[in-house]
């Protein structure tokens, strides 16, 4: 029987120095009490290994906990890049070793399985297989063509929150699992903390869960909140307002190491507070019981965000152009941090393609229903309305690998003329400034039908002649490539904030295919590095229709989430504010209503 021990008993397991393992995805479902219990215990020198680092990684680093990472991706989700992440790297502080999605999941995989390494598809076109020597290429033993192999790649501790456990120590997940299969099957010690200690006999009833013999579970603690300021469905949505407290005190301190703000001024405290009182407990409780029927037209129009401009703006524009790329039998796969792709979505879903697949958190809630955009209920919508909750591996492999995804819209730090993107590292001055990771673009440029990106501030520093590190592009372009991978063929498209770029699959080089109204074409080439390649047949975009526009700004988007991707950055913490502001009085509203009415929805299984 596994043991349930206390949190600090939990915490205390943890050796130093271990291939540490964290589960959860993004904003969801973090081992944060946890992890925070490790770092109070004075534990260090950890190999910090997780698809995206993000806010555990950003406090590991605060601790100086961290001697190595092995990772994809890092950031604070909407809130930017992540500060600490973005030290370590550019000042060398630590080992790191950057894998593609592909590779880190079959490198788990080979633990799993006790094999030296596992075969994947090569992310042809990217430079991460110059780096590092977690993975080789070898040619197959039935065919002689290049395959990838990823070095095994184990996880001695694996700290993971669940939602419930019973009494035997078997444990329940609901909802979008990230990485977590993969990451139990590597682990040699697996800690959890739960919401919910049950008897035994009930798990595996609740809606879109998966449930973990106790076999592979080493201990469990019981920890409500145990996630928090992430969310942990059905019980409480993401803390945004937390965690914009955090990375407002956090610029704050890293402006006074610069001198910027008075020497006097008191130092901000970095750590978050340990649970939220109980009035914000109530809120995030109410956050993540509102389900679609809650949230009709006049309900949003009275908390939206109003849009000063009666004309079309230029994210409008975007994100209605990008909505034309999609038809009926699109399968559409929304990225990390990507809010004005998955407006475009909703777009289509709610007016020419109703019958269009979004696949949302990274792999984790497949075909979900059309909701409006939001940042405190749009994990709350997603979950209730998702048709089946996977784990990105899963949709790895049974979507991504067979080229069943046809879109999965993306922006990018830079591009070059060629189609080869840049997020790892760009150029400022005389220093080399660390960009949040590829993510899974080295994998999916190829494995997706159609490659489209987009670029919300055209610049010469941005569209470049040729990108120093390529962390994605599409290596497989012609119809002849990809046939020969059994992927079927597709197009690579850019659209920026100036007009629409095309991938010539004879010389590889973008054309621009569509202007911009209003948009001249002697600033396009002014504003792009390397020669302009223009079509013979220069069309100018079409812009959206008085109809499209009302459905993005009061139905789709009404608090105007998608304009985040289009402010600078020293604006987008007020912009956030001010959305969050608004989703307050929303949700606040609801919870009355519900008193009222006398409802209690139900935490568990997320019934409303």
């Amino acid at each position: 029987m596994t043991d349930i021990v206390s949190i600090e008993d939990l915490a205390g397991s943890v050796p130093d120095g271990v291939r540490l393992g964290i589960g959860g995805v993004h904003l969801s479902r973090l081992p944060i009490a946890l992890l925070r219990q490790v770092i109070a215990a004075g534990k260090k020198d950890f190999v910090f290994t997780s698809w995206g680092g993000g806010l555990p990684l950003e406090l590991f680093l605060e601790a100086h906990a961290v001697r190595r990472l092995i990772f994809c991706f890092s950031s604070l989700d909407i809130f930017g890049l992540a500060p600490r992440f973005r030290d370590a790297l550019e000042r060398q502080q630590i080992e790191v070793e950057e894998w593609s999605a592909l590779a880190m999941i079959q490198g788990f995989h080979a633990a799993h399985f006790r094999l030296p390494e596992m075969p994947f598809q090569l992310p042809a076109g990217s430079d991460l297989m110059r780096s590092g020597d977690f993975w080789k290429v070898a040619s197959s033993v039935f065919t002689g063509q290049p395959i990838g192999q990823a070095r095994r790649l184990d996880v001695d501790v694996l700290l993971l929150h669940a939602q419930r456990a019973d009494r035997a120590g078997n444990v329940e997940i609901q909802g979008a699992r990230g990485l977590d299969l993969s990451l139990l099957g590597a682990a040699q010690k697996v800690l959890v903390t739960v919401e919910e200690i049950v008897d035994t006999g009930i798990l595996g009833d609740a809606p879109r869960s998966f449930v973990l013999p106790r076999e592979f579970v080493t201990a469990v603690a019981h920890q409500p909140w145990g996630a928090w300021p992430t969310s942990c469905l059905p019980y409480y949505s993401t803390d945004y307002r937390e965690l914009l407290h955090y990375v407002d005190e956090e610029q704050k301190r890293r402006r006074a190491s610069r001198g910027t703000v008075p020497a006097s001024a008191p130092a901000p405290e970095s750590a978050l507070p340990q649970a939220p009182g109980r009035d914000r407990k109530g809120f995030l409780a109410a956050a993540a019981s509102i389900r679609t029927t809650d949230l009709s037209p006049n309900m949003l129009d009275r908390f939206r965000i109003p849009v000063e401009s009666p004309s079309c703006t230029i994210d409008e524009l975007l994100a209605v152009s990008l909505s034309r790329e999609y038809d009926n039998q699109s399968i559409c796969s929304v990225g990390s941090v990507s809010p004005l792709a998955m407006v475009s979505y909703l777009l289509a879903k709610k007016t020419h393609a109703p019958q269009l697949t979004i696949i949302a958190l990274n792999g984790g809630f497949i075909d979900i229903d059309f909701h409006p955009m939001s940042l405190t209920a749009a994990e709350p919508l997603e979950f209730s309305t998702a048709k089946v909750c996977w784990g990105a591996d899963e949709t790895y492999h049974w979507y991504y690998q067979q080229g069943r995804i046809t879109h999965e819209v993306i922006t990018v730090a830079q591009i070059d003329r060629c189609g080869r993107t840049n997020n790892a590292w760009v150029g400022s001055g005389d220093k080399r400034l660390r960009l949040p990771g590829q993510g899974g673009m080295a994998d999916v440029a190829n494995l997706h039908r159609h490659f489209i990106l987009y670029l919300t501030r055209h610049s010469r520093e941005r569209f470049v002649e040729a990108v120093d590190f390529c962390t994605a592009s599409r290596g497989l372009l012609t119809g002849t490539e990809r046939h020969a991978a059994g992927l079927p063929p597709g197009r690579v498209r850019l659209i920026s904030d100036l007009g629409i770029f095309e991938l010539n699959h004879d010389d590889r080089l973008f054309r621009l295919v569509s202007i911009h109204p209003g948009v001249r074409l002697d600033e396009i080439r002014e504003r792009t590095g390397g020669e302009l390649l223009v079509s013979d047949s220069l069309s100018v975009t079409k812009p959206p229709t008085a109809e499209q526009l009302r459905q993005i700004r009061e139905e789709i988007d009404p608090f105007g989430i998608r304009r985040l991707e289009f402010v600078p950055g020293r604006d987008r913490l007020s912009m956030i504010e001010s959305i969050l502001d608004a989703e307050s009085r929303m949700v606040t509203h609801l919870r009355d209503l519900a008193a009222k009415s006398g409802s209690n929805p139900a935490r568990h299984g997320g019934k409303s």
